[in-house]
Protein backbone atom coordinates (compact mmCIF):
# COMPACT_ATOMS: atom_id res chain seq x y z
CA UNK A 1 0.00 0.00 0.00
CA UNK A 2 1.45 2.98 -0.70
CA UNK A 3 2.52 5.61 1.61
CA UNK A 4 -0.24 8.61 2.11
CA UNK A 5 1.24 11.65 1.97
CA UNK A 6 0.87 14.54 4.89
CA UNK A 7 -2.00 17.14 3.83
CA UNK A 8 0.27 19.72 1.62
CA UNK A 9 -2.17 22.79 3.36
CA UNK A 10 -0.65 21.72 6.74
CA UNK A 11 2.46 22.84 5.27
CA UNK A 12 1.87 26.07 3.69
CA UNK A 13 0.24 27.06 6.67
CA UNK A 14 3.67 26.90 8.42
CA UNK A 15 5.47 28.23 5.87
CA UNK A 16 2.60 31.11 5.51
CA UNK A 17 2.78 30.44 1.54
CA UNK A 18 0.42 29.01 -0.76
CA UNK A 19 1.74 27.50 -4.09
CA UNK A 20 0.33 28.48 -7.48
CA UNK A 21 1.93 25.79 -8.91
CA UNK A 22 1.64 22.46 -6.82
CA UNK A 23 4.17 20.25 -8.85
CA UNK A 24 7.10 23.01 -7.31
CA UNK A 25 6.18 21.91 -4.31
CA UNK A 26 5.81 17.84 -4.46
CA UNK A 27 9.54 18.52 -6.40
CA UNK A 28 10.95 20.25 -3.52
CA UNK A 29 10.16 17.43 -0.62
CA UNK A 30 11.18 14.91 -3.47
CA UNK A 31 14.09 13.01 -1.59
CA UNK A 32 16.92 10.91 -4.46
CA UNK A 33 15.72 7.66 -2.62
CA UNK A 34 11.81 8.07 -4.02
CA UNK A 35 11.23 5.99 -6.45
CA UNK A 36 8.79 7.98 -8.35
CA UNK A 37 11.10 8.88 -11.48
CA UNK A 38 10.20 12.39 -11.37
CA UNK A 39 13.03 15.09 -10.34
CA UNK A 40 14.29 15.25 -6.68
CA UNK A 41 14.86 18.39 -5.09
CA UNK A 42 18.39 18.31 -5.47
CA UNK A 43 17.74 21.22 -8.39
CA UNK A 44 15.93 23.40 -6.29
CA UNK A 45 18.13 22.78 -2.60
CA UNK A 46 20.94 24.14 -5.36
CA UNK A 47 18.65 27.52 -6.14
CA UNK A 48 17.50 27.63 -3.19
CA UNK A 49 21.17 27.41 -1.38
CA UNK A 50 21.78 31.09 -3.05
CA UNK A 51 18.33 32.36 -2.45
CA UNK A 52 18.64 31.88 1.44
CA UNK A 53 22.38 33.53 1.02
CA UNK A 54 21.25 36.71 -0.77
CA UNK A 55 18.22 37.09 1.49
CA UNK A 56 19.75 36.74 4.58
CA UNK A 57 22.62 38.89 3.02
CA UNK A 58 19.97 41.80 2.64
CA UNK A 59 17.99 41.31 6.38
CA UNK A 60 21.58 41.47 7.79
CA UNK A 61 22.49 44.56 5.60
CA UNK A 62 19.23 46.26 7.05
CA UNK A 63 19.62 44.84 10.72
CA UNK A 64 23.16 45.80 11.44
CA UNK A 65 24.10 48.83 9.67
CA UNK A 66 27.02 49.39 11.24
CA UNK A 67 28.71 46.54 11.00
CA UNK A 68 31.73 45.78 9.18
CA UNK A 69 31.81 43.10 6.38
CA UNK A 70 33.67 40.75 8.84
CA UNK A 71 31.07 40.90 11.28
CA UNK A 72 28.21 40.23 8.76
CA UNK A 73 30.46 37.36 7.01
CA UNK A 74 30.17 36.05 10.34
CA UNK A 75 26.89 36.60 10.66
CA UNK A 76 25.76 35.23 7.76
CA UNK A 77 28.01 31.74 7.72
CA UNK A 78 25.71 30.95 11.22
CA UNK A 79 22.34 31.78 9.63
CA UNK A 80 23.02 29.88 6.53
CA UNK A 81 24.92 26.69 8.30
CA UNK A 82 23.17 23.36 7.70
CA UNK A 83 22.32 22.96 11.01
CA UNK A 84 20.19 26.44 11.10
CA UNK A 85 18.40 24.73 8.06
CA UNK A 86 17.49 21.97 9.54
CA UNK A 87 16.12 23.75 12.44
CA UNK A 88 13.77 25.75 10.83
CA UNK A 89 13.06 23.07 8.45
CA UNK A 90 11.52 21.12 11.69
CA UNK A 91 10.34 24.45 12.73
CA UNK A 92 8.23 24.22 9.20
CA UNK A 93 7.50 20.51 10.23
CA UNK A 94 8.82 19.62 7.08
CA UNK A 95 9.81 16.04 7.66
CA UNK A 96 6.38 14.19 7.35
CA UNK A 97 5.76 15.66 3.96
CA UNK A 98 9.20 14.34 2.50
CA UNK A 99 8.91 11.53 -0.43
CA UNK A 100 11.42 9.04 0.59
CA UNK A 101 12.07 5.45 -0.99
CA UNK A 102 9.38 2.67 0.15
CA UNK A 103 12.59 1.53 2.24
CA UNK A 104 13.56 4.26 4.12
CA UNK A 105 13.31 4.52 7.83
CA UNK A 106 11.55 7.12 9.58
CA UNK A 107 14.59 8.62 11.17
CA UNK A 108 15.14 9.81 7.73
CA UNK A 109 12.33 12.16 8.23
CA UNK A 110 14.57 13.58 11.44
CA UNK A 111 17.38 13.75 9.85
CA UNK A 112 19.37 16.93 9.90
CA UNK A 113 20.83 16.78 6.67
CA UNK A 114 18.05 15.63 4.70
CA UNK A 115 15.65 18.74 6.30
CA UNK A 116 18.53 20.55 5.70
CA UNK A 117 18.14 19.96 1.96
CA UNK A 118 14.63 20.25 2.19
CA UNK A 119 14.82 23.81 3.30
CA UNK A 120 16.63 25.14 0.76
CA UNK A 121 14.31 23.09 -2.00
CA UNK A 122 11.17 24.70 -0.31
CA UNK A 123 13.20 28.44 -0.39
CA UNK A 124 14.09 27.52 -4.46
CA UNK A 125 10.41 26.40 -5.07
CA UNK A 126 8.96 29.64 -3.61
CA UNK A 127 11.41 31.66 -5.08
CA UNK A 128 10.58 29.97 -8.74
CA UNK A 129 6.78 30.03 -7.93
CA UNK A 130 6.36 33.65 -6.57
CA UNK A 131 9.46 35.34 -7.22
CA UNK A 132 12.03 37.04 -5.00
CA UNK A 133 9.74 38.94 -2.84
CA UNK A 134 8.14 35.84 -1.53
CA UNK A 135 11.34 33.93 -1.14
CA UNK A 136 13.07 37.10 0.68
CA UNK A 137 9.52 36.97 3.00
CA UNK A 138 10.00 33.02 3.93
CA UNK A 139 13.33 33.47 4.57
CA UNK A 140 12.16 36.21 7.15
CA UNK A 141 9.98 34.64 8.31
CA UNK A 142 11.86 31.21 8.99
CA UNK A 143 14.83 32.66 9.77
CA UNK A 144 14.16 36.01 11.86
CA UNK A 145 13.85 34.61 14.99
CA UNK A 146 17.43 33.15 14.60
CA UNK A 147 18.84 37.34 13.48
CA UNK A 148 17.15 38.43 16.43
CA UNK A 149 19.20 36.31 18.57
CA UNK A 150 22.39 37.58 17.14
CA UNK A 151 23.04 40.64 19.39
CA UNK A 152 26.40 39.59 20.07
CA UNK A 153 28.47 38.51 17.26
CA UNK A 154 28.34 34.83 17.19
CA UNK A 155 31.19 32.76 17.57
CA UNK A 156 32.39 29.49 17.33
CA UNK A 157 35.54 26.76 18.24
CA UNK A 158 36.82 26.88 14.73
CA UNK A 159 36.87 30.85 14.71
CA UNK A 160 38.42 30.85 18.36
CA UNK A 161 41.19 28.53 17.79
CA UNK A 162 42.22 30.11 14.92
CA UNK A 163 42.44 33.68 16.54
CA UNK A 164 44.13 31.74 19.00
CA UNK A 165 46.59 30.32 17.15
CA UNK A 166 47.38 33.23 15.05
CA UNK A 167 47.86 35.52 18.83
CA UNK A 168 50.54 33.21 19.30
CA UNK A 169 52.46 33.46 15.68
CA UNK A 170 51.12 30.12 14.26
CA UNK A 171 49.60 29.44 10.95
CA UNK A 172 45.83 28.81 10.43
CA UNK A 173 44.85 24.99 11.97
CA UNK A 174 44.14 22.31 9.33
CA UNK A 175 41.41 19.76 9.52
CA UNK A 176 41.94 16.17 7.89
CA UNK A 177 38.92 13.73 7.75
CA UNK A 178 40.18 10.78 9.49
CA UNK A 179 37.22 8.55 9.01
CA UNK A 180 33.63 8.61 7.02
CA UNK A 181 31.10 5.67 8.00
CA UNK A 182 27.42 5.36 7.62
CA UNK A 183 25.28 5.65 4.74
CA UNK A 184 25.00 8.85 2.62
CA UNK A 185 21.62 9.91 4.14
CA UNK A 186 23.28 9.53 7.44
CA UNK A 187 26.90 10.23 7.94
CA UNK A 188 29.57 9.92 10.90
CA UNK A 189 32.77 11.66 10.56
CA UNK A 190 35.83 11.86 12.19
CA UNK A 191 37.84 14.79 11.92
CA UNK A 192 41.28 15.61 13.32
CA UNK A 193 42.56 19.28 13.92
CA UNK A 194 46.44 20.45 13.75
CA UNK A 195 48.27 23.28 15.26
CA UNK A 196 51.79 23.27 14.95
CA UNK A 197 53.61 22.42 18.14
CA UNK A 198 50.63 21.09 19.21
CA UNK A 199 49.27 17.23 19.51
CA UNK A 200 46.20 16.45 17.18
CA UNK A 201 42.54 17.28 18.72
CA UNK A 202 39.80 14.64 17.79
CA UNK A 203 35.86 15.49 16.83
CA UNK A 204 33.22 13.78 15.42
CA UNK A 205 29.93 14.77 14.17
CA UNK A 206 26.97 14.13 11.35
CA UNK A 207 28.63 16.78 9.02
CA UNK A 208 31.99 17.19 8.10
CA UNK A 209 31.44 20.82 9.70
CA UNK A 210 30.03 19.83 12.97
CA UNK A 211 32.79 17.14 13.73
CA UNK A 212 35.72 20.11 13.01
CA UNK A 213 33.87 22.09 15.15
CA UNK A 214 34.13 19.25 17.94
CA UNK A 215 37.98 19.23 16.80
CA UNK A 216 38.27 22.59 17.62
CA UNK A 217 36.44 22.88 20.86
CA UNK A 218 38.44 19.77 21.58
CA UNK A 219 41.96 22.08 21.30
CA UNK A 220 40.48 24.91 22.78
CA UNK A 221 39.27 22.42 26.45
CA UNK A 222 42.43 20.56 26.54
CA UNK A 223 45.18 24.12 26.09
CA UNK A 224 42.69 25.40 28.38
CA UNK A 225 42.00 28.79 26.27
CA UNK A 226 40.12 31.48 28.14
CA UNK A 227 38.38 32.31 25.08
CA UNK A 228 36.45 28.97 24.92
CA UNK A 229 33.34 28.71 25.71
CA UNK A 230 30.58 26.44 25.58
CA UNK A 231 29.15 25.94 21.77
CA UNK A 232 26.58 24.38 19.89
CA UNK A 233 28.29 21.07 19.29
CA UNK A 234 26.20 18.61 21.14
CA UNK A 235 23.41 20.90 19.57
CA UNK A 236 24.65 20.40 15.79
CA UNK A 237 25.20 16.39 16.61
CA UNK A 238 21.82 15.69 17.65
CA UNK A 239 20.39 17.83 14.09
CA UNK A 240 22.27 15.74 12.24
CA UNK A 241 21.42 12.28 13.48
Amino acid sequence: MARRHADPASLEAKLGYRFADAALATEALTHVSSASGGPTYQRLEFLGDRVLGLAIADLLMKSFPGASEGDLSRRLAELVRRETCAAVATAWDIGPHLRLGSGASGTMRRNGSILADACEAVIGAVFIDGGWEAARDLVARGFGGRLADQAELPSNPKTQLQEWAAALGLPPPTYAILDRTGPDHSPHFRVAVRVDGLADAIGTGGSRRAAEQSAAQAALLREGVAAAVETQTSNVAAACV
